[in-house]
């Protein structure tokens, strides 16, 4: 053997050569602690392990029945080396000469032995979580602290301002596609930040600033999610989108002040604006309610005045229809009406001109007697009214 320890000759003393005294490559032997003789050789190892097996095997030599029992060995062996165990958050697939040919649950299963069936073991059922624009570095000190990372961060919008957007992605597998995820991309982690940061800069670049710092984030993040799923199923990744979480939304840190004092002012143009419709709100309905009131009530005097003078002509016309049968007898009447509604509510003094004298007619005004002297002191500063003297015929009087 080119290995055994052979005493005397040139040719002895190992692969290295004899000189030196057994020495190594490095040109020093083996050492032993207390300088006494070197360890056994290879060559010794191997007889002591053939001495072992020969002894615990029946007849002390490898026969045909000691081969039969070390191959069947072998076999059972080999073929227990299929059993594996998948756990609660993976999924396997079964690769047979490297074509996948089935998926395989959480627990324990089998596929037939190396290298006939391999298997590989994802974290399929696993909720994964990509930061884009911020990091979140731990620090035995002072805990979690978050670094921004302006490079993914900052986009574009539509109307040409800048605007610092950190968010989230939570994705998975698909059920039924974890061959696609294990196959078709290399980098699944690299390609979802990618996908998400592209999608993200696209729908912000639509848009425009005003929204997306207000009241577009749901809007956005479902934008994102589905651009998202749309661009992973044309790469055929087998990747689920979950979630879009939009964590901040901020101009950039130099012109924040300035947004601010915007924002301010385009809350008070809002409220300015609601109190104006509120109060044209309140004022439009009572004007129009006045409109209303106004135009009920012409209408009313219109149709009262037009009934009036409509009686009024039936009771002319009525009139006339009894003149016509006798004149002299409504006129006298007519006279007489018109006579009492003049002199009906005035104090009188009737003179007879046919009587001697002065013709004034002494008379004891009994009715005025009782009445108090503050209703008297008006009633005698105002005027008598005096009748003339008429004729009969004239007055329509009879004696």
């Amino acid at each position: 053997m080119p290995w055994s320890n052979q005493s005397g000759g040139s040719g002895g003393g190992g692969p290295w050569g004899s000189g030196g005294g057994g020495k190594g490559p490095w040109g020093s032997g083996p050492q032993s602690p207390g300088g006494g003789a070197t360890p056994p050789d290879l060559e010794e190892i191997l007889r002591r392990g053939q001495d072992r097996l020969r002894q615990a095997l029946p007849g002390g030599s490898l026969g045909g029945k000691g081969f039969a029992l070390l191959a069947l060995a072998a076999i059972s062996l080999w073929g227990f080396s299929g059993f594996f165990r998948v756990e609660p958050d993976e999924l396997g697939v079964v690769l047979r000469f490297g074509k996948n040919v089935r998926e395989v649950q959480p627990g324990l299963n089998y596929h037939l032995p190396y290298p006939i069936e391999t298997v590989l073991t994802p974290k399929a059922l696993r909720v994964n979580k990509i930061d884009i624009g911020m990091r979140v570095v731990d620090d035995t000190r002072r805990g979690s602290t978050v670094r921004d990372v302006p490079e993914e961060s900052l986009m574009l919008t539509g109307d040409e301002n800048i605007v610092d957007v950190d968010f989230a992605v939570l994705w998975r597998v698909k059920p039924t596609g974890v061959g696609d995820y294990l196959f078709n991309i290399q980098n699944p982690e690299g390609t979802v930040k990618a996908v998400a940061e592209s999608a993200m800069r696209e729908v912000i670049g639509r848009s425009e600033i005003q929204p997306i710092l207000t009241g577009a984030r749901q809007t956005i993040e479902t934008a994102v999610l589905e651009l998202m799923q749309s661009t992973l199923d044309t790469y055929g990744a087998g990747i689920l989108v979950q979630q879009v979480q939009l964590q901040k939304v901020d101009p950039p840190t130099q012109v924040i002040d300035a947004f601010r004092d915007v924002q301010a002012a385009r809350a008070d143009l809002e409220r300015s604006v609601n109190e104006a419709q509120t109060y044209a709100n309140r004022v439009v309905p009572e004007s129009r309610g006045r409109v209303a009131q106004i135009t009920q009530a012409a209408e009313a005097y219109k149709s009262q005045t037009v009934a009036e003078a409509t009686g009024q002509t039936a009771r002319f016309l009525s009139i006339y229809e009894e003149y016509r049968k006798a004149p002299a007898v409504t006129r006298e009447r007519m006279y007489l009406e018109t006579m009492e509604r003049v002199l009906g509510g005035t104090d009188k003094i009737i003179l007879d001109a046919n009587t001697g004298g002065s013709g004034v007619v002494p008379y004891l005004p009994l009715n005025e007697l009782g009445r108090p002297a503050q209703q008297q002191q008006p009633q005698q500063q105002r005027p008598a009214t005096q009748i003339q003297p008429q004729s009969q015929a004239q007055t329509g009087i009879r004696p």
